[in-house]
């Protein structure tokens, strides 16, 4: 009795061959399947898609090519639009070969080969003599990701459009770890400290730390660059909280990781990945254009595995490093397709091809300066008075907080620092409560607290405040 060929294998070949819309020869296909399917089975899979009309033979001979039929008289045309299966699975504008990648990562677990880390993957990069992105490509992306900001100090731009920035790239990637918040849920949160009703503790945990990964990358771009310090600092951001070993937080693993849905089994020897971890961050350092250094980061740093977890949080936040210093666009992942990202990931773990992934970062990107474009047309001119006195600011919330003391105007007067100008010292006091009035457990980090560390202070001063107006 001959094998049924399920509807799933004949679909991922039609998808494959609507990649060229002036039709794909035997060889080719061939090629593109070797690592799915004999010749033999590829010729009789394609048999059948004619005998169901759903694909057209063209030419004679060795120069047949194959095209998908029209429907109901009108040509599939492949357009640079959101390609949507038949389960309605929204994906990406895909390469040929990315399509073959999607094709072979789609196979069940069972079918694929296990491989490990293969270290010529990286040796075979050399930084400036290598592009995972054509001359053309980061030309086009240079043009995209300009912004008004690009001759001024390094972070201007994302600290103007910072609340944005943290709203849209929180919900963003916490979205493609499976997180259910929506957008409007992580507004709340981040603006007001409103957790959702119903979520788990651990979602909204996953949230505030992607917010405080952020405004780290932002608010201190002179240390926070593509180095080991900065990198390690982002993983203990987005961890905090989420490990099962709160050991692991900012640490190195030192045991074997397996990758869920995966063949592919990262390195699990604590000091070769210590050594490999620090060749990625040097040859990551060493690229000079923004968007080369970007891409390196989200291929090299999820393949190397480098954490017991949030490998691939930590090298979405990295990715923006380079798009902060140089006053470019913010790489958000608004509207990425979740099942299209994990599958450029698992074409980079399998395969060691970086092809899908890019389609995804390519497209992604452009989503994203779509967004920030709208954003940098409205945005409000800077407080002067409050950037001039950021750091004296930030001394009188935490010498208020810290010392226990309720808000009111004369504390804040003990707490002014000598920085201030006399002239100033009223219009400084009114910064200050305006200040106050916003801060949260959520925000609080902004000025260096902790969330814990500010909710006891409220608490102590709620208290305080209950007992002044029962003695009185």
């Amino acid at each position: 009795m001959p094998k049924l060929v399920s509807a799933q294998d004949l679909d991922r070949l039609v998808e494959l061959i609507g990649q060229y819309p002036d039709g794909i020869g035997i060889d080719r296909l061939s090629q593109a399947m070797a690592m799915v399917m004999s010749r033999r089975t590829l010729q009789r899979r394609l048999a059948t898609l004619v005998e169901q009309m759903r694909v057209k033979l063209e030419g004679e001979g060795r120069a047949i090519k194959y095209r998908i039929s029209p429907v109901n008289g009108v040509s599939v045309i492949a357009e640079a639009a959101d390609i949507v299966q038949a389960n309605s699975e929204v994906y990406v504008p895909t390469s040929p070969e990315g399509a073959e990648i999607r094709a072979y990562i789609r196979q069940p677990r069972q079918q694929r080969q296990p491989v490990s880390y293969k270290v010529e993957f990286l040796e075979r990069y050399h930084p400036n003599l290598t592009y995972y992105l054509p001359e053309s490509l980061r030309a086009q992306l240079h043009l995209l990701g300009r912004s008004s900001a690009s001759q001024q100090r390094a972070g201007t731009f994302a600290r103007d459009i910072l609340n944005r920035l943290m709203i849209d790239l929180s919900w963003a990637s916490s979205r493609l770890e499976g997180n259910t918040y929506s957008r409007l849920d992580t507004e709340r949160l981040i603006e007001f400290g409103q957790a959702a009703e119903g979520k788990d503790a651990l979602e909204t945990q996953m949230i505030l730390n992607h917010k405080a990964a952020i405004e780290y990358l932002v608010r201190d771009t002179e240390h926070a660059g593509v180095n080991a310090e900065t990198i390690v600092a982002l993983h203990a951001f987005l961890s905090d909280g989420l490990l099962p070993d709160p050991l692991a937080c900012g640490r190195i693993r030192n045991h074997p990781v397996d990758i869920g849905g995966s063949v592919y089994l990262p390195i699990a020897m604590p000091q070769r990945l210590e050594e490999l971890f620090g060749i990625v961050v040097i040859m990551a350092s060493e690229i000079r254009d923004p968007f080369e250094q970007a891409f390196f980061l989200m291929v090299h740093l999820p393949y190397l595995q480098p954490f017991e977890d949030v490998n691939k949080r930590v090298s979405r936040l990295a990715a923006n490093i380079p798009f902060i210093r140089h006053n470019l666009c913010p790489l958000s992942f608004i509207d990425v397709p979740q099942q299209a990202y994990v599958d450029g990931v698992l074409g980079v773990y399998e395969l060691t091809r970086i092809e899908l992934l890019r389609d995804v970062f390519v497209w992604a990107y452009e989503r994203s300066c779509q967004q920030y474009v709208a954003v940098q047309q409205h945005l409000v001119p800077p407080d002067t008075f409050r950037l001039r006195y950021r750091n004296s600011l930030t001394e009188a919330v935490v010498a208020v907080v810290r010392g226990g003391m309720p808000v009111s105007e004369g504390s804040i007067r003990t707490t002014i620092p000598a920085t201030v100008a006399e002239n100033d010292r009223e219009r400084f006091v009114e910064l200050v409560l305006t200040e106050f009035k916003g801060l949260h457990a959520g925000n609080a980090i902004r000025f260096g607290l902790r969330p814990l560390e500010y909710a006891q202070w409220q608490e102590g001063t709620r208290q305080e405040g209950s007992t002044e107006s029962l003695g009185g």
